[in-house]
């Protein structure tokens, strides 16, 4: 016997998350996100717990919005543009990104992704779980990524002082996006 199918609750926010440690199928479209300053993510998890080994979201950003700040950290991560432009800031660098473009970030690599181009951008980000992910974690001051507003003014390792400056809300997916 394999494991159980864990069930799909709405949440209080908007959307569904799983309930349970189980394998589940649920839509982006059905899913609840993260809409705020930084663009509009889901990661599909539910409240009781995040993903154990692999972290995966689809995130929509419009022109001129940074997906995260510009940071560092111990894991793999990876990122697929799946429709639009982006800017990735990598290692103090602009480089562009356009539809299908993966950028392969290994750990210890600093880098942002901000929204480019005329329109919305869809980026696909996998990440590998370590089991302690705030080790090595790091938000350097960098004046490129500043010029961005995906910098931080002074280096922090404290993801609640890196983001501080910005609001955030949960919701269900929002049509248009």
């Amino acid at each position: 016997p394999g494991m159980t199918e864990a069930k799909l609750v709405p949440s209080e926010e908007g959307g569904h998350v799983p309930k349970g440690d189980g394998w589940f199928v649920l839509n982006a479209k059905d899913a609840r996100w993260l809409d705020g300053d930084l663009g509009k993510y889901t990661g599909f998890e539910g409240g009781e717990s995040r993903f154990p080994q692999l972290g995966i979201n689809p995130n929509v950003l419009a022109p001129g919005e940074s997906m995260t700040m510009y940071h560092r950290e111990n894991a793999q991560e990876d990122f697929l543009v799946l429709a639009g432009e982006c800017l990735l800031i990598v290692d103090g660098a602009e480089r562009p990104l356009k539809r299908w473009d993966l950028f392969h970030c290994p750990a210890g690599v600093d880098h942002a992704i901000v929204g480019a181009g005329d329109g919305p951008s869809v980026v696909l980000a996998v990440g590998a779980r370590t089991g302690a992910e705030e080790d090595g974690l790091v938000y350097p001051a960098d004046p490129v990524a500043q010029q961005h507003g995906a910098g931080v003014a002074e280096e922090t390792a404290d993801p609640k002082l890196a983001y501080k400056p910005f609001e955030f809300r949960r919701t269900g997916y929002e049509a248009g996006w």
